[in-house]
């Protein structure tokens, strides 16, 4: 399994944002029941968002946000960044695969 975290840049402004943000989180959580999504949240400085996801490859959470709200409507765009959890917390090892 791979994990990557997940940067949003929003495109519009979070007026126009906040049109399917009840959307966009309804498909995130969908994510998470998944066991793909592990926690999602805003930048605190409201310009985009971080989401901890993980996957067979890339290529597959790129499928999943795809089809995310936030991108069918041009709001937001993505960047992937793989990582290896070494280091976590004991309550992440089934979700890390260290279990």
């Amino acid at each position: 399994m791979k994990h990557f975290l997940v940067e949003s840049t929003y495109l519009v402004p979070l007026a126009t944002l906040e049109t399917v943000r009840g959307a966009h989180r309804v498909y995130l959580q969908a994510g998470i029941d998944q066991g793909m999504v592990l926690c999602a949240g805003p930048q605190a400085s409201g310009v985009g968002g971080v989401i901890l996801v993980r996957g067979d490859s890339q290529e597959t959470i790129e499928a999943f946000f795809a089809s995310d709200p936030y991108v069918r409507e041009g709001f937001a765009r993505y960047r992937y960044v793989e990582f290896k959890p070494v280091l976590h917390a004991p309550l992440l090892a089934d979700w890390t695969g260290a279990a």
